[in-house]
């Protein structure tokens, strides 16, 4: 018979049943016990005691079936809810036995009842018992900073160092920054987290990874020229790891354009990271820099042809860009070259990303139909809903509005708040189809059900000002604004209706301001704080303002405004260039019909 010490807890406790057999075994041979197997978990929580006397085969059979008996009894105690029984009797039996798997187990139940004590208690009991596992470490780290003991981490996350081997160091250092995370005081755990990684920033097979760690905790303590400071000495450590290049790409996504030299540098080395290319290509690309993002995909394309996100960026870029047909044959080229793995997630997301772009394209072509089967094509879950939205989108350009609602109404709800966007998903088709009333009526009775919902009200105060209401328009945004100060749709809206009647123009502007205080980086607040320069004859600051709206995105009504103040500044060619691009968007929009109407241009 093999020892108690030495028992695989795992294999008898994946099934209920061998753990009864093992029962029935040990009281095999003569051996009776006080209680009877059947029903001593129902009878007692006292195990029954051992005999005073017998042979060593029978001192062990009887143990075997006591451990056996706390072990059954621990597992029925934790299903029925028992938590801290159940936490008892595991880590009495894993002290009893010196098993690991049990304290492992002690640990897992008291986490998973929440018992922030218990698994305090039996996770030290756990790395007490067995000082050099690294399993004992880490789950000790993970329950410290659960309960926010972030002092108390040092000791142990030296000990996961020490016991880790150091081919595993590099990737747990890089998730460091991820642990301590949720941390209140960042600038202390920053400080744990350097002293001690002292040794590995010291040690060359470890100190970029360390030192990126060092990094990106500084830069969760708000300390940038630390971070930056962290990135340029892991490069110097060692000058093609990917470890300090990511910091850097970090650091220029978060607005230090100096990182940006150590990134190149790091895809001017010797082996370029795959990773710090791409994330290079898609922020070129967020700023605007299309030639550049296109030559890093080129080269990382050139260097590695199976990089699929790779070659789908390239396609959206195009798109990206208005060159439709070069998008259309690069996005067309993906989905032949890497056809959707329907086991795996990302990929069907890819594909799902590339028919949303065609389909955009072949809808500002007017292909109608051939834009409803490449949507009808969606598979990923997260896009399934939207997918049905666009189409029902496609019939309302086509006129069949019936048709569009009765697709609302049929589609698949998967998320609690679906049932919600349908409904203004309705109300917005109404509006812009000239059914504003019918598209009131909708939003009232909901709001009438859902008093408290902020965002019916902002899209009942579109509706209402769509219909000539602009009082009760006035007074449903400035109802969101005095329930949440915050609302920075319902500030901008207000504010911008304020600056477009050229009326209070002096609190259009506090309200639009504050807007881009909550929401720096959003186009269309710019956009409207923009046409309030402008209104206040401020015209060469609105002009600016304008223009870094249109870069940011290019939408139909930001090019109405941007393309009339190019207009007037004498910019007449350039203005048809951006009110061309703003119908190619959408041939129908009322806010660029009536500003060429009222200029008189002719494109």
């Amino acid at each position: 018979m093999a020892s108690v010490a030495s028992m695989d807890y795992y294999g008898p406790m994946k099934h209920r049943f061998l753990v009864a057999t093992a029962l029935a075994l040990a009281f095999s041979g003569g051996c009776a016990l006080a209680q009877p197997a059947v029903s001593a978990v129902t009878m007692t929580d006292t195990p029954p005691p051992l005999p005073a006397s017998g042979s060593s085969e029978l001192h062990d059979k009887v143990a075997t079936a006591q451990l056996m008996y706390e072990l059954l009894l621990g597992e029925f105690s934790f299903a029925k809810g028992d938590a801290a029984s159940a936490h008892r009797f595991m880590l009495d039996a894993a002290r009893r036995t010196n098993d690991e798997a049990l304290y492992r187990r002690a640990t897992e139940m008291a986490i998973q009842s929440r018992a922030s004590t218990a698994a305090l208690t039996a996770v030290r009991a756990w790395r007490l018992a067995w000082p050099d596992s690294v399993a004992a470490n880490r789950s000790e780290l993970q329950v410290l900073l659960a309960l926010g003991r972030i002092p108390e981490t040092q000791a142990t996350l030296q000990a996961v160092l020490r016991t880790m081997p150091k081919t595993e160091q590099t990737a747990f250092m890089a998730a460091l920054p991820l642990l301590y995370a949720s941390a209140q005081d960042k600038n202390q755990a920053a400080q744990i987290v350097e002293h001690v990684l002292d040794d590995a920033r010291k040690d060359p097979q470890t100190a970029a990874a360390a030192w990126t760690a060092i990094g990106r905790m500084r830069l969760q303590a708000g300390n940038q020229t630390g971070a930056y400071s962290a990135a340029v000495l892991g490069q110097i450590a060692e000058s093609d790891a990917e470890w300090p290049a990511l910091l850097a790409l970090q650091l220029l996504e978060e607005g230090l354009p100096r990182a940006e030299a150590l990134v190149l540098r790091h895809l001017t080395g010797k082996s370029p990271s795959s990773d710090v290319q791409l994330g290079y290509a898609r922020l070129l690309a967020e700023q605007n820099r299309f030639k550049q993002a296109h030559q890093q995909l080129g080269l990382l394309l050139q260097r590695d042809a199976s990089q699929a996100g790779a070659w789908l960026m390239q396609g959206l870029l195009y798109e990206q860009q208005g060159d439709a047909e070069r998008a259309e044959r690069a996005l067309s080229r993906f989905l032949v070259k890497f056809p959707a793995d329907e086991e795996n997630r990302a990929s069907l997301a890819r594909a799902d990303a590339a028919r949303i772009a065609l389909a955009r394209i072949a809808e500002n072509k007017g292909q109608f139909a051939r834009a409803d089967k490449l949507l009808q094509e969606i598979e990923s879950p997260g896009n399934v809903f939207g997918a049905h939205m666009q189409r029902a989108t496609l019939l309302a350009r086509q006129g069949h509005i019936d048709e569009a609602l009765a697709l609302l109404d049929d589609i698949e709800e998967y998320q609690p708040g679906d049932a919600r966007l349908k409904l203004q998903a309705k109300a917005q088709l109404l509006r812009d189809n000239g059914r504003e009333q019918q598209s009131y009526d909708l939003l009232k009775a909901a709001l009438e059900r859902n008093p408290g919902d902020q965002d019916l009200k902002y899209d009942l105060a579109m509706v209402a000002e769509k219909l000539g209401r602009p009082a009760e328009m006035e007074t449903l945004l400035r109802q969101i604004i005095a329930q949440n100060g915050d609302a920075h749709n319902a500030l901008n809206a207000l504010g911008y209706t304020l600056a477009d009647r050229g009326e209070k123009l002096d609190e259009a502007r506090a309200l639009i301001e504050r807007a881009v205080q909550i929401d720096p980086d959003n186009a269309y607040i710019q956009d409207s704080l923009g046409w309030l320069e402008y209104r206040q004859g401020n015209q060469q600051e609105a002009l600016r303002i304008l223009e870094g709206a249109w870069r940011k995105s290019q939408d139909p009504e930001i090019s109405a405004h941007y393309g009339e103040l190019l207009w007037l500044s004498g910019q007449q060619q350039r203005a048809r260039e951006v009110w061309r691009e703003g119908l190619r968007l959408d041939p129908q929009n009322k806010v660029l019909e009536e500003t060429l109407q009222r200029l008189k241009a002719a494109l």
